[in-house]
């Protein structure tokens, strides 16, 4: 296992463990998250845990044109039953994602620490937010970090059925017209392959990141 120093920089991410674990310990300070991103590595750990770094093999993502969007969803879309923006209240998106209760699991791990570093990331422009709104209400949205040809997402919330759908393909038809190569999803689940998110290899998602930080 490799335990982080003062530097800021990372182990190759082929040396992950088995279950993607790069590298644990060092800091969540703004140069060492920067450098974790551009390898295609986050952070993820339990408050009062040391940090660890995760590169998982395969990676779960979303090719921007492949979003899918059912008939229910395209009728709920075309209501204007949302209001959706881009990048205007991003502590307050990640805030909720910190407070929502997720199913199978006990508490956050998006504590203070984690919403103060991606504050300081989103003031200097690499962390930006969608966020969805009913009646003026902030209802729904998600965070990530814009690496310009990637959009790398961390989180998402929802207080009403349907919110983080509608945020999720917002990204998604943004990132299409921004000619983005992909949205990280990081890890599989049930509900982001539900919208056309698939697991590829780390060696071909890397090969994208290169894309753009060469």
């Amino acid at each position: 296992m490799f335990f982080l120093t003062d530097s800021v920089k990372f182990p190759p991410v082929e040396t992950a463990s088995s279950d993607g674990v790069v590298a644990v310990g060092g800091d969540l300070s703004v140069k060492r998250l920067q450098e974790a991103y551009k390898k295609g590595i986050f952070p993820w750990f339990d408050q009062g845990s040391l940090i660890l770094w995760w590169s998982p093999d395969p990676r779960m993502v979303l090719y921007p044109s492949e979003i899918k969007i059912s008939k229910s969803m395209r009728k709920i879309l075309q209501k204007k039953t949302f209001q959706i923006t881009y990048n205007t209240a991003f502590e307050a998106v990640i805030t909720n994602c910190a407070k929502i209760k997720r199913e199978g699991q006990d508490g956050t791990w998006i504590h203070d620490e984690m919403i103060k570093s991606y504050t300081e990331l989103h003031q200097l422009g690499w962390a930006k937010s969608v966020e969805v709104w009913h009646e003026d209400e902030l209802v729904g949205g998600l965070y990530g970090i814009d690496l310009g040809h990637i959009f790398c997402g961390e989180s998402m919330f929802s207080k009403m059925s349907n919110a983080s759908k509608a945020a999720f393909i917002f990204l998604a038809e943004k990132a299409q017209k921004e000619n983005y190569k992909l949205i990280d999803c990081q890890l599989y689940t049930p509900h982001l392959a539900s919208l056309g998110a698939r697991e590829i290899p780390r060696e071909v998602f890397k090969s994208f990141l290169d894309l753009g930080l060469g």
